[in-house]
């Protein structure tokens, strides 16, 4: 018998969507599997999914973000030498990297460029984005944007998330500085910075994650403007299009497929919006909210099929979703999706 069916309990994680607002989402053993979510979203939670070499062990916060290459390949932040880990979609090692990049590798994006893929990564302490091949050879370096006259110096400046537009322009969100976002052109030549105080009530307050959004027919940059507890669009030159409040708590960063949105809530689950950013889901809530938000919970107090602190998460090609749980011994997940 499955650990859920042993303790007889079915566990109630909040709304199934704006449709149907009053039907609680479960989580439930079918056949000895982990089940969460419903309709298109429904996922099977894959204990010890993450297959480390032996001896070796994160040693580290998972803390960052999580990414997909064109081969399904997934690609997780620490705060260890291993900044970057990546992993076969069946859970088997590839490979670590990112020696130089120890304590403060955060946010990442992979895009296409030409006929190759690269790796954006945030870093903290070393206060700026590189772009690296996906063997972690470093190609650009984007130091702090003094331009923008805002800093008094470099240390002020902790970027935590990045996007590219599709003309190359990238775009970074200062979530652990001073909450701006800041736009470069593909060569690295500033061009311009917001902070959301051009409208009433739209100051940014950690700009934590960044998320490029080609659903409509302009593409729009997307900020998880985690502090405020939404999320913002903006033109791809920083004007304001819309936010997004609901089933937020503190959303850390967003990624898209297809019509829908995954939004890693740092208070204990994960969230997916629809196409009109309306609420479809949330997954794996955690039961206990003395749990939630919170970095050194030991993993005799985890529990498959509750998340408790998702700070990053990406769907792969196939909709499985990979989640990284912001944890000072290193937590790593994989949900399958069910047809």
């Amino acid at each position: 018998m499955s650990q859920i069916s042993r303790r007889g309990v079915i566990r109630i994680f909040g709304l199934a969507g704006a449709g149907a607002a009053l039907m609680p989402q479960r989580l439930f053993a079918a056949q000895d599997k982990i089940v969460v979510g419903d309709g298109v979203h429904k996922y099977e939670w894959i204990p010890g999914w993450a297959k480390l070499p032996a001896g070796m062990k994160y040693v580290g916060s998972t803390h960052g973000n999580v990414q997909v290459d064109s081969k399904d390949r997934v690609y997780f932040n620490t705060d260890t030498e291993n900044a970057v880990l990546i992993f076969e979609a069946d859970g088997t090692f590839v490979k670590a990297w990112g020696k130089e990049f120890k304590g403060g590798s955060h946010g990442m994006k992979i895009v296409k460029e030409g006929d190759k893929e690269v790796l954006w990564l945030c870093h903290l302490g070393r206060h700026e984005v590189v772009k690296c091949s996906l063997d972690g050879e470093v190609l650009m370096t984007i130091g702090y944007p003094e331009m923008a006259g805002v800093y008094k110096d470099k240390g002020q400046y902790k970027p935590t998330g990045v996007a590219l537009a599709p003309n190359g322009d990238v775009y970074v969100g200062d979530g652990y500085g001073l909450s701006w976002v800041h736009q470069w052109n593909a060569k690295g030549e500033y061009v311009r910075s917001w902070n959301g105080s051009e409208r009433q009530g739209g100051k940014f307050n950690t700009p934590h994650g960044m998320c490029l959004d080609t659903r409509g027919a302009d593409p729009l940059m997307a900020v998880a403007d985690r502090g405020n507890s939404r999320i913002q669009w903006f033109t791809l030159d920083g004007k304001f299009v819309s936010e997004s409040k609901e089933g937020m708590r503190n959303p850390c960063t967003l990624n898209i497929l297809g019509d829908d949105i995954i939004v890693p809530d740092l208070q204990g689950r994960i969230t997916i919006l629809g196409k009109d950013n309306k609420l479809i889901e949330h997954l794996c809530e955690n039961s206990d909210p003395g749990l939630r938000g919170k970095n050194p919970i030991p993993p005799e107090k985890w529990k498959d099929g509750e998340f408790i602190s998702p700070h990053g998460a990406v769907w792969d090609s196939k909709g499985d979703l990979y989640v990284e749980d912001w944890n000072a011994t290193g937590r790593i997940n994989k949900l399958k999706r069910l047809k």
